[in-house]
């Protein structure tokens, strides 16, 4: 398969925001749909919707409102890449395009964690984007979360959002 150049999309947040999930790259139904997680099989908005308690079944603009409601903010470790497939092992590292997390979290202060949604998005943070922060914001505590993807198929339903479940544990130890 030829390589694609593919560009993410921008951050969804407000300025109070305390935790951050960060994806890799959206997969190809994402892009073609504008929307993070549109593929209908992944699991990341009927778990996001079962945390937070919102009506999966609202549009994307109200699903994404839920979730700043939430002080969630919404990202990919990635702005830019090549790639054949949506799969994350297909990006090509030579064309990797992080996005600018330092002025980022420069705005968005009040972030107190971070979670990965996924192996990836992990290992693409820590190796691209941390070094590149001040050492304040390499403090914030991060969570590698079992990716929702549909690909990931390791982990069933029930145990992903057994493990998603720290989002709110950490929430409520903050309040």
């Amino acid at each position: 398969m030829p390589l694609s150049d593919i560009k993410g999309f921008s951050s969804v947040s407000k300025l109070n925001a305390t935790m951050l999930i960060l994806g890799s790259m959206p997969g190809k139904v994402s892009l073609e749909n504008q929307q993070y997680y549109a593929h209908p099989r992944n699991s990341f908005w009927p778990i996001l919707a079962r945390l937070f308690a919102f009506d999966l079944s609202a549009n994307y603009s109200r699903r994404l409102a839920y979730l700043t409601q939430s002080q969630v903010a919404l990202w990919d470790v990635l702005q830019a890449c090549r790639r054949s497939s949506s799969l994350d092992a297909d990006i090509s590292v030579d064309s990797i395009q992080t996005n600018d997390f330092l002025s980022f979290l420069e705005r968005h202060s009040s972030i107190r964690h971070i979670y990965f949604n996924g192996a990836k998005a992990e290992q693409l943070f820590r190796r691209y984007v941390l070094p590149s922060l001040t050492t304040k914001m390499q403090t914030i505590p991060c969570l590698r979360l079992p990716s929702t993807s549909p690909a990931y198929a390791a982990m069933n339903f029930e145990k992903k959002l057994i493990a998603w479940q720290a989002i709110i544990n950490n929430r409520a130890m903050l309040s």
